[in-house]
């Protein structure tokens, strides 16, 4: 049996019409069989919220009395980028506000727009013969615009990976804050409601296809940035009018640490036209699997813990080493299910239509590293490799003498094992002979949480935690926490310096 979109969209028009969310479509496959299914159910509607970072809008204010070319240009004290045309610019949902930081960026303008409020304009440019004037400041609304246009570069991942931390150290990243030692693990993405894995090999979804968009009927532009669906990593490129958008369905955030980001409202209609098509939106949370990595390990390829369904992360837990660690959803599956309900109650009241893609999207296309031709400078070329470290049960007295001897300020401490479990440093030896606990155990007095680095990392990530943590040195392991050598901050010159934190 076969459907065509023309057949669908008469069901639509006389009302006849029959739509289901995915989150109701695998019983009815199990009910009827995919055949039936196809008899029976016309469209399945598909929905996720979530944090889409690579989102922003389009804008074009419109000519003042005397014309300006706009060159740089300020909203709401976020910057946006104007080199677009003389009264356009594009602003991105992540730029960060000259004087709130991330508290206020592109994505709260966007929001601020959406929901009435007025913004402030201000731009700057050299003057023209054709456009001289040099600077304006202007408030305007969404209404006042003529055009406002969200083209969001990377939208809807088909898949994403599940974050913990397996280092001594929280981390803050754009999944969230993770506690160390993989104490809890966060997640995205709507499972089995989210649209992509419903249309795993993009047989209906690709340029043109109509979609909700943060409240409006948006249309997919293409695959979107980082699009890798051959690695189950798919992506798509989505636009809509701004002015059909509700902030319902688009709202600001930032991620502690992070930056900002902006949730967006996507669904995704889904034409049962084959079997095939059927067998797809019949996916359950248990059929769809993703990968718990280690984001305490600052590189491209982070470790894999272990495999996971979709299921398994919303039950609220998952098993690691034995232990049941808590999980937590960073995007919303109660709106999740709000846009596929909307959507499905617009397409059977008449006023969203199905349309077949006008360009297919590569379904087995897989997303490359950035090539880096430069020298990249590793931890181990630069730490010291000869290095001296002390045992807990050894006293404080013996950890000055060592000090002295290595002519070095931090003294890891080790285990039987070589592998470390603390750090004392001059100032901790010198509080303790202060106090007169020269004669105390190292273990008594040692940092415990010790900030450390691997030796294949980059030079310059280290340099950043060096800064953060606003210390000289780190302490380099491998992965068994075995010491291999020292990097100390005098070592590394410019890289924590001003110069390179600029």
């Amino acid at each position: 049996m076969y459907k065509s979109i023309d057949d669908i969209n008469e069901r639509i028009r006389d009302g006849s019409v029959r739509v289901v969310t995915a989150e109701e479509m695998p019983d009815i496959v199990d009910e009827l069989g995919v055949s039936g299914a196809l008899r029976e159910v016309d469209v399945v509607t598909t929905g996720t919220f979530g944090a889409m970072c690579s989102s922003g809008a389009f804008l074009n204010f419109g000519h003042p009395e005397i014309p300006i070319r706009m060159e740089k240009m300020w909203l709401n004290n976020v910057e946006a980028y104007a080199g677009v045309a003389a009264v356009d610019c594009y602003l991105g949902a992540t730029q960060e506000s000259t004087t709130r930081g991330t508290d206020y960026g592109g994505a709260h303008v966007i929001e601020d727009l959406i929901a009435g409020r007025s913004v402030e304009l201000h731009a700057r440019a050299k003057g023209t013969d054709c456009y001289p004037r040099q600077s304006i400041t202007n408030e305007f609304t969404l209404s006042d615009l003529n055009q406002a246009i969200m083209v969001n570069p990377r939208n809807s991942y088909q898949c994403y990976n599940a974050a913990t931390n397996m280092g001594d150290h929280p981390v803050k990243t754009y999944m969230g804050y993770l506690l160390p030692g993989h104490r809890n693990i966060t997640y995205s993405g709507a499972g089995a409601l989210s649209p992509l894995p419903n249309d795993p090999t993009f047989s209906v979804i690709g340029s043109g296809t109509p979609i909700f968009l943060g409240g409006a009927n948006g249309t997919v532009v293409g695959e979107g940035t980082q699009h890798s669906p051959g690695a189950g990593f798919g992506t798509l490129m989505t636009t809509g009018d701004m002015k059909e958008m509700s902030t319902d369905y688009i709202r600001a955030a930032t991620m502690t640490g992070y930056g900002v980001t902006m949730y967006v409202g996507v669904g995704v209609p889904i034409p049962l036209l084959t079997e095939e098509i059927v067998k797809h939106t019949a996916v359950r949370d248990e059929d769809l699997k993703t990968s718990i990595v280690d984001y305490g390990t600052p590189v491209r390829d982070r470790p894999v813990v272990r495999e996971v369904t979709y299921a398994e992360l919303k039950s609220g837990s998952v098993e690691i080493d034995g232990e049941e660690i808590r999980t937590s959803p960073l995007s919303s599956y109660k709106k999740a299910r709000e846009i596929a309900g909307e959507l499905k109650g617009r397409i059977e009241a008449g006023t969203f239509t199905m349309a077949l893609a006008t360009r297919p999207i590569n379904a087995t296309k897989r997303n490359r590293p950035m090539a880096e031709h430069g020298v990249v400078r590793r931890v181990s070329e630069m730490m010291v490799g000869t290095f001296v470290t002390i045992t807990g049960e050894e006293s404080v007295k013996e950890a000055a003498n060592r000090l002295l001897k290595g002519n070095t300020n931090h003294l890891p401490v080790i285990d039987a094992e070589n592998r470390l479990i603390g750090i004392v440093t001059t100032f901790d030896i010198s509080k303790a002979f202060a106090r007169d606990e020269e004669d105390q155990k190292v273990s008594e007095i040692m940092t415990r949480s010790v900030i450390t680095a691997l030796p294949d990392e980059p030079v310059d990530l280290a340099a950043r935690r060096l800064q953060q943590n606003n210390i000289g040195a780190l302490v380099v392991i491998d992965t068994a926490k075995k010491v291999l050598g020292m990097l100390n901050s005098y070592d590394l010159g410019d890289l924590v310096g001003e110069r390179w934190h600029k």
